[in-house]
């Protein structure tokens, strides 16, 4: 039986209280559906690998793309879906406040806002302007009691800036600004993740884990509530794309071809 946007934003705020789950980041909707079919019980979109799929960059699709997208995520599965809103699509607070004010329409039941700017020469924005964006986003949300799950993420380990304190000081004042769930990718060591979670709670904290590191039941012994994958899924599949497509292209061979997924079983799943 179908679920309720409401139903779902009231199970992934359930799902943060206790325990640790692994969030997978699907890029389109046939991944969206094979996640869910293959037990998960909430995934989370991946900007990156959105992206790809519409041929551009990351960072290069636009709010309407992005919308669309969600909507149709949203709409395709049973379970909860978690935005990947990277900046909120606008510098002000004002303009990220709109913009999550439009992307909970979209059915989600959870999204994040970075702090990272774009610009190599000042990657994080101001602190203060940081705070604000999230207290613009938090304001948004609330609105309409929409009940969805706001993720602050501090991006300075992925910029080149590998200051816990930083990290820890910005993620302690996005949880004062409104923010339900705090977020550092690129963190790695036991160490830095431990004393995240330390500083968060009572807040849950998410954890990205890409080709390697933890295992869920380690993350979960460093009280890790969630894990992503970000862009990981889709760059596997572009993986087996990339290889058959160049042994094709380079040796007139088509090996590989033999590798992929059979295509009863992928008829079989989709119904």
């Amino acid at each position: 039986m179908p679920v309720t946007t409401a139903e779902k934003r009231t199970i992934f705020r359930t799902m943060h209280e206790t325990g640790c789950f692994v969030l997978p980041n699907p890029f389109d909707v046939g991944s969206a559906k094979a996640l869910q079919h293959l037990g998960f019980k909430a995934i989370a979109s991946t900007s990156a690998g959105f992206a790809w799929t519409l041929g551009k960059s990351d960072s290069r699709v636009t709010l309407d793309e992005v919308c669309d997208h969600l909507s149709a995520l949203s709409a395709a599965v049973d379970i909860p879906l978690n935005a990947d809103f990277e900046g909120g699509y606008a510098r002000d607070a004002d303009g990220v406040g709109a913009n999550v004010g439009r992307a909970v329409t979209t059915g989600v039941a959870g999204l994040s806002i970075e702090d990272s700017t774009g610009d190599k020469a000042k990657p994080l924005y101001e602190r203060s302007l940081a705070i604000a964006r999230i207290k613009a986003a938090r304001a948004a949300i609330d609105a309409d009691n929409s009940g969805v799950l706001l993720t602050g993420r501090c991006e300075a380990y992925l910029w080149g800036q590998p200051d816990l304190n930083l990290v820890i000081d910005r993620l302690t004042a996005y949880a004062e600004a409104g923010a339900d769930c705090l977020y550092a990718p690129g963190i790695k060591t036991a160490e830095d993740i431990a004393a995240v979670v330390k500083a968060a709670h009572p807040l849950p904290v998410n954890l990205l884990i890409g080709a390697s590191g933890l295992s869920l039941a380690q993350a979960t012994d460093l009280g890790v509530r969630r894990i992503s994958v970000g862009g990981s899924l889709a760059r596997t599949a572009w993986a087996g794309f990339m290889r058959s497509a160049r042994e094709m292209a380079e040796q007139g061979t088509f090996t590989e071809l033999a590798n992929g997924y059979p295509g009863g079983d992928l008829n079989k799943m989709f119904g």
